[in-house]
């Protein structure tokens, strides 16, 4: 009987034992949580050369190399999330991702679904249109076809333009594209993913009368007050210590 009682308890020890070991090693199993901690999630539309786009396997630019200074001035990592530009804000507002960079333009509309950081860069709609184009500025969009990109500014400011009808492309470069396929008069997108396009694309020119000009910043959250505080403190010492026009610079040229 004594042995028997003593195998028993050696059993219970060994199950007890077992049962420790199982709730120590609990958390392991959930260890994905802890990877995420100390990263930063960048939401973009990664097709807005110099701003954001695709080197390899790697979103470079602009936006992407500003991302990475704040995210070291927080102590994080960078994740970048490459998506539909007009899926950033509600990426953002989801939670899905802690900040949108795209060259995004504020605007009142915009600012009614999230808060924006201070600016980081100014920018101008451009006008493309083939070199023979009777189109010499903004007033001669009335009444013709003009390509954007979904969601961009473009989009939102050339539906303002006098019985125009607005073609909307989900890339900038589908719609140039379209223009150079004669299915649109013109294409209103930001002045330097417009250079690019219309360098690697003969027959084709951006009209000297800007568009619009605005203000580019980064896109958070109503509810994330700290990050906004946090990103803005980040972003002033950027632009005191000069890193901010280093990075710009390294992308577009002073005499471009």
């Amino acid at each position: 009987m004594k042995k028997k009682w003593l195998g028993l308890m050696a059993a219970a020890v060994c199950v007890l034992s077992m049962a420790a070991c199982g709730s120590k090693n609990e958390p392991a199993a959930d260890s994905g949580e802890g990877e995420e901690k100390g990263t930063i999630v960048m939401a973009t539309n990664a097709e807005f050369q110099p701003w954001e786009y695709h080197e390899g396997d790697d979103i470079v630019g602009i936006d992407a190399d500003i991302a990475a200074a704040v995210a070291e001035k927080l102590g994080m990592e960078l994740k970048i999330e490459d998506m539909a530009f007009d899926s950033i804000i509600p990426a953002v507002t989801s939670g899905k991702a802690d900040f949108g960079l795209a060259g995004m333009t504020v605007t009142p509309k915009r600012e009614e679904n999230v808060n924006f950081s201070d600016t980081y860069a100014t920018a101008t709609q451009v006008i493309i249109v083939k070199e023979d184009s009777e189109i010499v500025g903004p007033d001669d969009l009335t009444g013709k076809t003009v390509g954007v990109q979904l969601g961009t500014t473009g989009d939102v400011y050339a539906d303002d333009i006098e019985d125009v009808t607005v073609e909307r492309y989900n890339k900038g470069f589908e719609a140039v594209q379209a223009l150079l396929q004669d299915k649109i008069d013109a294409v209103v997108i930001d002045n330097e993913p417009a250079k690019v396009f219309v360098a690697e694309s003969e027959g084709l020119k951006i009209l000297d009368e800007a568009f619009t000009e605005e203000e580019y910043a980064m896109a958070i959250a109503k509810d994330n007050e700290e990050l906004l505080e946090k990103v803005n403190t980040a972003l002033a010492d950027l632009k005191e210590s000069g890193k901010l026009d280093e990075i710009i610079a390294k992308y577009i040229s002073a005499d471009e």
